[in-house]
């Protein structure tokens, strides 16, 4: 108990004799065993955040060295089934993985990853055991129609002896759909439960860095205060790299892992393209590994990255950043290890990094990553988080709804907004204006309106023959922009002609623009499915006619057909 005190009392204490303490402390953990699971976790979670904040070379020494043998330890081993989904090495976990993470995990992992036949509800072993005359082979149907075992018995028979039921699955639904959404909706509507277990090289929190940089020690105590963001946000980083291939492999692991740790599943890193992953490099050994998506995963219209936030290379939370119009949807998140530090000014650099990717001056929070129906949200006081940096909602009465509550809390010093109250105040979009306020940015835009205009323009031209109202419409956009021939362009290029030219058609009079107003329209598009589609973010916002249009397609509303 003295121990776990000591280390409670040092973990955010840097300067004067923080340091000494802390390897002494550190030198009596190596070889003690604590009685209980929840002991053990501290102990592990101490660890990690010293990793992340070292306070000099033989504290990190002696740490990466604890670290190293978490999983051999004798109390670890006692408290394994205990510690189950916590992400510590040795450990298990369980979760019902998304369509691609589950792909990757059984190609990797092929003999740790099986099925949780506990969780695995009665529903989705009904749903599979309708899918089976997909998955398997036409001779095979006399025994799914008349063999009467159990599916678990089944499957076990199915599969190869060097296969788990689990690997044997997921490389069954490769080959059920020649779509790669299809396979992915298919297999997550079934919702198949999944746990991975411990091996020596199985994804962890316990050992995931990034060993990159020399580390940078924490010598003064963290940085607390709460930033001027518009100052913080002008900024620039220390250094932008594109990372070589090796490199952008072994980040994209450390994402994925990151996820699969904390059973989650974010898709710009299941998805990341390797030829589009950057490093941004801020002080103080804190960096930003940043993804963008492959062509066939971006969206039409903005454009999406995620970020991996790095501590001395230790993952420390992440971000997702969209960004048109000049503006940048961000949501940020900072593992529960490492809250309660620096997290305003990092946020700062967080915003630092999404103005240099995207060019935005005008930054937006959703509502449900200020609160609204999100009770994690709720309890992390998301709300007032970005309140107090500066950003306000724009909706009268969601303005008039904060001053009620500002009201009543100066008035009853000490109480705290209630549940139910964060989540009517998260409600509607925030937003932070570096330059002028305008309405022409992520959050305000209705971009699904313009998605309304695009379907009822493939109607009028195909109805339910929407492959062919596709073919039609590049054609004619080509022909409209003056594009002779597709052949100099690559795979990416071409997917993302055949999703924009719908929307050019939808434009109007994109033909009667001057010919440099269309041949930058195709540049834009090219842009699109190119190496870095932050590049078409820039384009998209330099057209200005290009713009003006979309928006008006936004604000005109969808077309609207009488029932």
């Amino acid at each position: 108990m003295t121990l776990l005190q000591q280390m409670h009392a040092l973990k955010n204490a840097y300067g004067g004799d923080a340091a000494a303490r802390k390897l002494a402390l550190l030198e009596a953990l190596e070889g003690r065993t604590f009685p209980g699971a929840r002991a053990v976790e501290r102990v592990h979670e101490f660890l990690c955040y010293l990793r992340a904040y070292p306070d000099n070379s033989a504290a990190l020494e002696r740490t990466e060295r604890l670290l190293a043998g978490f999983s051999s330890r004798a109390d670890l081993r006692r408290h394994r089934a205990a510690l189950a989904d916590t992400g510590i090495a040795g450990t298990a976990t369980h979760y019902v993985f998304f369509w691609f993470t589950a792909q990757w995990l059984a190609r990797r992992w092929p003999d740790r990853l099986k099925i949780d036949w506990k969780a695995f509800d009665r529903k989705s072993r009904a749903e599979l055991e309708g899918l089976l005359h997909l998955i398997l082979p036409y001779a095979e149907t006399p025994a799914i129609d008349g063999a009467d075992i159990p599916l678990r018995s089944f499957l076990a028979a199915l599969k190869g002896p060097s296969e788990t039921d689990a690997a044997f699955l997921v490389r069954r639904f490769e080959t059920i759909h020649p779509s790669p959404f299809g396979r992915e909706t298919l297999y997550e509507r079934i919702g198949i439960p999944l746990v991975l277990a411990p091996g020596p090289d199985t994804p962890s929190r316990t050992l995931a860095k990034h060993e990159s940089r020399p580390p940078v020690f924490q010598t003064r105590p963290l940085d607390r205060s709460r930033p001027v963001l518009r100052g913080e946000i002008m900024k620039p980083p220390r250094a932008v790299r594109s990372v070589p291939p090796a490199e952008a492999a072994r980040l994209i692991d450390l994402a994925r892992e990151a996820m699969v740790t904390r059973a989650r599943d974010l898709d710009n890193f299941i998805h990341a393209d390797r030829r589009d992953v950057r490093v941004f490099e801020y002080e103080d050994g804190l960096s930003f590994a940043c993804y963008g998506l492959t062509p066939e995963r971006r969206l039409l219209l903005e454009s999406v990255y995620g970020m991996l936030t790095l501590k001395n290379g230790v993952p420390i939370g992440y971000v997702l950043a969209s960004g048109l119009f000049g503006s940048s949807e961000v949501m940020y998140n900072v593992f529960e290890t490492f809250r309660g530090g620096e997290s305003a000014r990092i946020y700062g650099r967080v915003l630092s990094m999404a103005r240099v990717l995207f060019g935005a001056d005008t930054f937006a929070i959703d509502p449900f990553q200020l609160g609204h129906a999100n009770p994690e949200g709720q309890k992390s006081g998301a709300f007032w988080f970005y309140y107090k940096l500066g950003f306000r909602p724009v909706a009268p009465k969601a303005l008039a709804l904060v001053g009620e509550e500002l009201r009543r809390l100066a008035a009853n010093p000490g109480e705290r907004t209630s549940p139910r109250m964060l989540h009517r105040l998260a409600a509607e979009y925030m937003f932070l204006h570096t330059s002028r306020r305008r309405p022409d940015v992520l959050g305000q835009v209705p971009l699904g309106d313009v998605g309304m205009r695009i379907s009822r323009l493939l109607a009028a031209r195909g109805g339910a023959d929407r492959e062919r109202a596709v073919r039609e419409c590049s054609r004619d956009a080509a022909r409209l922009l003056g594009v002779r021939s597709f052949g100099a362009w690559t795979p990416g290029e071409r997917l993302a002609w055949d999703r924009w030219s719908p929307l050019v058609l939808a434009l109007g009079d994109a033909g009667g623009w001057p010919a440099a107003d269309r041949a930058a329209l195709v540049d834009v598009i090219r842009a699109k499915g190119g190496r870095r589609e932050s590049d078409f973010v820039r384009r998209f916002d330099r057209h200005r006619r290009l713009r003006r249009a979309v928006l008006g397609l936004a604000a005109a509303g969808p077309e609207r057909t009488a029932p």
